[in-house]
């Protein structure tokens, strides 16, 4: 199993945005973009503000029940969902798309992180309640991002012809595939069969992959009670039918947007950027753009059009055929949940920190942003080589040019380094403008360009010492190479590669427990694992 090697800054990872970075860092330039600080403070204040707005309850309830009636979920996810009822019930949301089998491991992080932090709520302000709820993405129509998966850097991509809404489509022999080629990698392992046995249980041909993803993520967490949203919904949309309309007719959400991303990319790159219209028409096989065009809304790449009236009938007739871009998902998600805090990653809060004054607008509340938990796992085989080249767990973030780099300056029998050379060219050439001073003032310019001259030769000799004495450390060379390819898969963080499956396989449901029990909270800290 996992343990705790060491916790380590975000900004020690050289993997997160400046943006982020600042954020964590609660930097001035952001406090216009958001509500409330990401501590106990933070959500005390949250909790008041949540508390003057009426979120419908027992709609959300009834879809809820709804949704669960067909699953075997735990008592744990249904006392939950009866909690929601209640006013003093809140809820710690993250959100993600339906990759098919969960995609990468960033996926079980932010579910777990959400448990985790409402368990810590639940135990430091028991006055109240709060729930875990994953907000599946559904209507997402980027298949090419969300078909596919890695399992010891083989990429298995779901071959369909399949459009619109990703959540909808139907699970056919191109996915059962995928199952039937990973399982002789999986079953090899412990829990490897039993993981291949759900798989095929759950992703049933015929079945929907919203269906599908619900069931496996109730099996993977309803020990933890964790609650999963199915917001592709006709009841629950019925809720923004009036925010719809103005983005339909006023373009306000994307005039406040438009304003909050001008004002935030003066320091800092932009994430989203709003559309006139910021909803999509969400019918059969199509998730396409409304567009207007010399007064008539056009579905996108498509015949249908609508006048004004005609689309506005639309939208309270089927409400369910309108989804929201990123610039409304949230807006939506707030208005339907009690809602905290959420849970995301650093694309998903470099959007969110746009979207402030538009909650002001609608007098929604702004929840607390949380980055979510990043994990680096390191197996037995891996640590031992770390140990091996004598490396720290903060070093191994570093690029491969300056590991090997350090390495030969921490080896070598040579002296590779010229400083004291740097310094009697210093010396020199200082008693050198001494020297013209007396002569012509105008010469000391000439002396600090031949200075300039010297140390650049200096450097550039350093650097060729470093290159040659670099070629009798072929052999670490090549170990640091293996080392950073098992670390960071395709140049990229573990977390955004690789799927838990292979994890899973191995350790089963105790892998779960591994990741919950060494999630943070609020802490803000990058988590490094290695296997004991």
């Amino acid at each position: 199993m996992y343990k705790i090697a060491e916790h380590t800054s975000y900004r020690e990872t050289g993997n997160f945005s400046k943006l982020i970075l600042d954020y964590l860092d609660q930097a001035e330039e952001l406090r216009p973009y958001f509500s409330h600080t990401p501590d106990m403070e933070g959500f005390r204040a949250a909790i008041e503000e949540r508390k003057n707005f009426n979120t419908d309850r027992g709609a959300l309830v009834k879809v809820l029940t709804q949704q669960y009636a067909a699953v075997d979920t735990s008592d744990r996810v249904k006392k939950n969902i009866e909690l929601l009822a209640s006013n003093n019930t809140f809820t710690i949301c993250t959100a993600h798309q339906p990759n098919i089998f969960t995609g990468h491991l960033y996926f079980i992080y932010k579910i777990v992180h959400v448990i985790k932090l409402a368990d810590k709520l639940n135990r430091e302000l028991p006055s109240n309640s709060f729930v875990p709820v994953f907000y599946m993405g559904t209507e997402d129509a980027d298949l090419e991002e969300l078909g596919h998966i890695y399992i010891d850097g083989k990429k298995y991509e779901w071959d369909t012809k399949q459009t619109g809404a990703v959540g909808r489509m139907i699970i056919d022999d191109g996915l059962i595939r995928i199952i039937d080629d990973i399982s002789g990698q999986l079953i090899i392992h412990p829990f490897g069969a039993d993981l291949i046995s759900a798989l095929k249980k759950y992703f049933s041909k015929g079945s929907t992959l919203q269906d599908a993803t619900f069931k496996l993520v109730d099996h993977l967490f309803k020990e933890y009670g964790l609650i999963v949203l199915l917001p592709d919904n006709d009841i629950l949309k019925r809720s923004m039918i009036s925010i719809f309309r103005d983005d339909i007719l006023d373009r306000i959400p994307s005039e406040i947007v438009d304003a909050s991303a001008e004002k935030l990319s003066i320091n800092y790159k932009v994430q989203a950027n709003p559309r006139d219209i910021n909803l999509f028409y969400l019918k059969d096989g199509i998730r396409n753009r409304i567009v207007l065009q010399k007064n008539i809304y056009r579905v996108h790449e498509t015949a249908i059009t609508f006048t004004a009236d005609e689309l506005l009938t639309e939208l309270n007739d089927h409400p369910q055929r309108f989804s929201p871009n990123v610039i409304l998902r949230g807006l939506y998600q707030e208005t339907i949940l009690p809602n905290l805090s959420f849970v995301g990653g650093g694309g998903e809060l470099s959007y969110w920190l746009e979207l402030k004054d538009l909650f002001g607008h609608y007098h929604v509340p702004f929840p607390v942003l949380v980055l979510r938990n990043s994990f680096m796992l390191i197996n037995k085989k891996v640590s031992h080589q770390i140990k091996n080249l004598d490396l720290s767990i903060n070093d191994i973030f570093k690029s491969e040019s300056t590991l090997l780099k350090d390495l030969v300056h921490q080896h070598s029998s040579n002296n590779l380094q010229l400083n004291n050379e740097r310094q009697r060219v210093a010396e020199l050439y200082n008693s050198a403008r001494s020297a013209v001073k007396e002569i012509d003032v105008t010469l000391q310019q000439h002396v600090q360009a031949l200075e300039v001259r010297t140390i650049r030769n200096i450097d550039t000799l350093e650097k060729k010492m470093i290159k040659a004495e670099t070629k009798k450390f072929q052999v670490q060379q090549g170990q640091i190479h293996k080392l950073k390819e098992a670390l960071f898969p395709m140049g990229q963080l573990q977390e955004r590669v690789e799927n838990f499956m292979p994890y899973y396989a191995r350790y089963g449901n105790d892998f779960i427990r591994a990741i919950y029990d060494n999630s943070l909270g609020l802490e803000q800290q990058f988590t490094v694992l290695e296997e004991v």
